[in-house]
């Protein structure tokens, strides 16, 4: 993603890479030459980068997933002093996929049961996605059921016959698969699926860099927001 990220700035002329980090290199160092700090790396290094943003005063674009619950809440409160635009997806194809599965779940009722499918290549290393989960989220909602007690991950055994409050989530691994989602309505007689099948990085690239033009051209000074407010889809 970092590579996606420094090619698609390279063909944006209102933005332009300041500095990289890897594995080693010092963080200190690279941020203060930036504006925004564009982050795709892992859990374990959040703390460490919402810390140095929130100490020298830099926007926060974050597309890492996986963190627990005390790093959501870090986070949240980083927000309160930066801006931080904090989504599981960048691309606008996918976050128009949140948009259709919350009106679509309003239109469809109870009368479907819901189901969520992802798949991702092979290293990726947290289930389900980031996107997966918010589906998920999305789906509870809108039916006024909780997704920490409502939401199956994949089934085995007897397990007995589906309730109708459970969302059922299911996480699928192998080959290079940059990322596919799909929404699964399913009921008696007929079944709708919203599907996004992403076939590049640099389609989850140019939404962040979007993102960080977007805090910029808004002027915004602090606050927690996502791709949704990013593309005016509230």
């Amino acid at each position: 993603m970092g590579q996606a990220v420094t090619s698609c700035a390279a063909d944006d002329p209102e933005a332009e890479v300041a500095a990289g980090i890897d594995v080693g290199d010092s963080l200190a160092d690279a941020i203060v030459k930036c504006d925004a700090v564009i982050d795709f790396t892992l859990p374990s290094f959040t703390d460490e980068l919402v810390a140095a943003c929130v100490e020298h005063g830099k926007t926060l674009v974050m597309g890492t997933t996986g963190h627990s619950d005390e790093q959501l809440t870090a986070i949240r409160k980083a927000s309160e002093t930066i801006p931080v635009v904090h989504a599981p997806n960048f691309s606008v194809g996918v976050n128009t996929l949140f948009w259709l599965t919350r009106k679509a779940t309003e239109i469809l009722g109870d009368d479907f049961d819901l189901e969520v499918v992802e798949m991702h290549h092979r290293h990726k290393k947290d289930a389900p996605s980031g996107t997966a989960r918010r589906l998920a989220e999305i789906l509870a909602e809108v039916s006024g059921v909780s997704y920490d007690e409502d939401t199956r991950h994949g089934r085995f055994g007897d397990v007995g016959a589906r309730t109708d409050k459970e969302i059922g989530v299911h996480a699928l691994r192998g080959g290079d698969v940059v990322g596919d989602h799909t929404v699964i309505y399913a009921g008696d007689g007929e079944r709708v699926e919203l599907t996004h099948k992403a076939s590049s990085r640099n389609t989850f690239a140019n939404g962040a860099i979007r993102a960080a033009k977007w805090v910029a051209s808004e002027g915004k000074t602090s606050g927690l927001f996502d791709m949704e407010d990013v593309l005016g889809l509230r």
